[in-house]
């Protein structure tokens, strides 16, 4: 089987949060960095967590079980 790689990018609001978060609950390996994202490997995949100011209008909510669930808007570019 021959692996396609993709590039999956995360948003965040809090870099050193999730940077302890997969590197060291999840155990990813990291790569590359700066002070706004960092990459992992992601079993020969690459996922990104970039650093995104936190705003009340990128959060949604869909009915689930009768509670509101918070759905992040996410960028497509």
């Amino acid at each position: 089987m021959t692996l396609s790689p993709f590039h999956l990018a995360i948003p965040v609001d809090n870099l050193t949060a999730c940077r302890n978060f997969y590197t060291n609950v999840l155990n990813f390996e990291e790569g590359r960095s700066s002070d706004h994202w960092v990459d992992y490997n992601f079993f020969g995949h690459q996922l990104v967590i970039h650093y995104k100011e936190k705003q009340i209008q990128d959060t949604a909510t869909n009915l689930v079980d009768g509670k509101d669930v918070p759905v992040p808007i996410l960028e497509w570019f």
